[in-house]
């Protein structure tokens, strides 16, 4: 179940990124600030991913 919901993650960050890249040459400042907000939320959910695969991989909590 955690790996379906890190894979979702992930490729909802990376099509992010490509909107951002489409976006970003010709964007208004409603929309940077739209993509600004979307693009933090897709880094936590990813350090999150990160983090998690840590802890697997050691087999402890490696971050306190």
């Amino acid at each position: 179940m955690a790996d379906i919901a890190e894979t979702t993650q992930l490729d909802m960050g990376a099509q992010l990124l490509t909107h951002a890249e489409d976006v970003l040459p010709d964007a208004t400042v409603t929309q940077l600030r739209f993509l600004a907000e979307r693009l933090t939320e897709a880094l936590r959910d990813i350090l999150r991913v990160v983090e998690s695969r840590e802890r697997r991989t050691c087999g402890c909590a490696c971050r306190p």
